[in-house]
């Protein structure tokens, strides 16, 4: 009678507060365990359509929640993108300022949605060493001068650069069109990259070509 009696206590008071302890007297779940949580048997799901979202994860404030397989796996894939031009065609950068951005409009892909195809930059959403490379072709002979590259810029500021003089001989440029350079950077997020064209002012307009193997860019997260 009095096991009965405590049993249908304890049944009254699960009830109505509708939360129990293991040590502890404030729980703060309908189930909060202050200790080690120990299963011995765990049966196995073999219908992996139902078992794609049942990942469990320990949130910030101590709380068990379920989160998308999915969400897990793109969380550890490092970045890497990879952009071009969206035409074939000749792509005009101007060069009247000694410097512009180049315009980059296109991804091949872009796994963790970076690189904005409207600024022409790549935001970083996470903290890592990245490797910057960065490859553009003249689609016509662009003239004598002194100094003509490209430059890889961290938060606008130069961190790597091929630039050097275009040589005439005899009223005919003989330096090869291609400019391409790359660098290792520790990049923390929200830190941008960006690629420029940089050159003497009297170059002008300089044409570049729109073929996606001649003029490219790669961004990758190597840890």
């Amino acid at each position: 009678m009095g096991d009965n009696l405590l049993l249908g206590m304890l049944f009254i008071t699960i009830t109505a507060f509708s939360q129990v302890g293991v040590n502890t007297t404030n729980p703060l779940a309908t189930l909060d365990i202050n200790g080690n949580l120990a299963i011995r048997t765990v049966p196995v799901e073999t219908n992996k359509d139902i078992a794609k979202d049942s990942i469990l994860v320990i949130s910030t404030d101590g709380m068990i929640k379920t989160i998308s397989a999915n969400d897990v796996v793109n969380k550890g894939i490092p970045s890497i993108a990879k952009g071009n031009f969206s035409t074939t065609g000749a792509i005009a950068v101007s060069l009247l300022s000694g410097s512009s951005i180049i315009p980059f409009d296109n991804e091949s892909f872009d796994l963790n949605d970076e690189y904005d195809t409207g600024t022409y930059t790549f935001t970083a959403k996470d903290d890592g060493i990245y490797q910057v490379y960065v490859q553009i072709e003249t689609q016509t002979a662009i003239g004598v001068a002194t100094n003509f590259g490209i430059s890889i810029r961290h938060n606008g500021t130069v961190i790597a650069t091929s630039n050097f003089a275009n040589v005439g001989v005899l009223g005919v440029n003989v330096t090869p069109p291609f400019r391409n350079t790359s660098t290792f950077i520790e990049i923390a997020q929200g830190d941008t990259i960006s690629f420029n064209l940089d050159g003497d002012i009297a170059l002008g307009t300089v044409n570049l070509s729109g073929q996606s193997f001649n003029s490219f860019f790669t961004i990758n997260q190597i840890r």
